[in-house]
């Protein structure tokens, strides 16, 4: 249901070619303490590698194991 809605806004807003094949609602993102979003960590759950990237310096760093067993879940 929702991952059509936001196919259509996606279509809509920038075209046919960018629409989602799977989407993860993740519980939280992996976050520094200043509150930088840490996208390495997510593009290496989104392509399936181990984390190899230090994630003691997280607010969080339990959201990280969360969002790859959503991922592996899909």
């Amino acid at each position: 249901m929702f991952v059509k809605a936001i196919n259509s806004v996606i279509k809509k807003e920038i075209g046919n070619i960018a629409v989602c094949d799977d989407i993860v609602f993740a519980p939280g993102l992996p976050k520094t303490r200043s509150g930088k979003i840490m996208r390495r960590i997510l593009r290496s759950i989104a392509k399936g590698e181990a984390i190899t990237q230090d994630i003691s310096t997280l607010e969080d760093p339990s959201v990280v194991k969360k969002i790859e067993e959503k991922v592996l879940s899909v």
